[in-house]
C-alpha cells in the first residue's frame, strides 16, 4: 500500500497504523526525529537526513540507526543497502510540500530498491496532483509499497542527479 498525505498528523497516524512491532522502517527525511520517536521503540528504524539539526537530536535515539546524508546520492542508498536489502515500511518526508518531483524520484529509486510492503509519502504537491488528476480509465494499481510497473527496471540514465542503477546492488 502507498499512502500519501501532507498534514503531519495524518502522516504520523498512517505511520502508526502501517507499522508493526519488529518491522524494518526506512525513514527518509527524519529531521529531528519527531516521527521517529513514535515508532523507534517497537520498530527497527534506519533514519536518513542531511540537515545539520538532525545530527545531535538523532544521536539521542540510541535504538535508531541514523545516517547523515542526502537521500538522492548513490553512496547513501548503498550505505542503507549494506544494512538491509528490504524493508516493511518506507517513509518519505522531504520538504513537506515542496519539490514533488524530487519526492517522487526518491520514492521511485528507494522503493524499487527495497521493495517495501508499505510506503508513506508526505508531500503537498504530490497530494494536490493526485486529488486534481483525472484518469483515462486505464487501470494500473500496485498493492505493495512500490510500483509493479518498474519492479526491477532500475533507474533510467536520464535522471542525472541519481547515480544509481538499482539491480547493480542486488547480490
Amino acid at each position: 500500500m502507498i499512502k500519501l498525505s501532507y498534514d503531519i498528523k495524518n502522516y504520523r497516524k498512517d505511520m502508526l497504523e502501517l507499522t508493526n512491532p519488529g518491522d524494518c522502517v526506512i525513514e527518509l527525511g527524519c529531521h529531528v526525529g519527531g516521527t521517529t520517536r513514535l515508532i523507534s521503540k517497537d520498530c527497527n528504524v534506519i533514519a536518513v537526513d542531511n540537515s545539520p539539526e538532525a545530527v545531535d537530536e538523532m544521536a539521542k535515539l540510541e535504538e535508531v540507526k541514523f545516517i547523515s546524508g542526502d537521500v538522492r546520492l548513490h553512496e547513501v542508498i548503498a550505505e542503507v543497502f549494506r544494512i538491509t536489502q528490504s524493508c516493511d515500511v518506507l517513509a518519505i518526508d522531504l520538504g513537506g510540500g515542496y519539490h514533488p518531483d524530487t519526492a517522487f524520484k526518491v520514492f521511485y529509486i528507494w522503493s524499487s530498491t527495497f521493495k517495501p510492503t508499505h510506503t508513506i509519502i508526505r508531500n503537498r504537491g504530490l497530494l494536490e496532483f493526485l486529488n486534481s488528476a483525472q484518469g483515462s480509465g486505464e487501470d494500473y494499481v500496485s498493492d505493495e509499497g512500490f510500483l509493479d510497473s518498474y519492479h526491477d527496471s532500475g533507474i533510467p540514465p536520464l535522471i542525472k542527479e541519481f547515480d544509481l542503477w538499482t539491480p547493480s546492488l542486488k547480490k
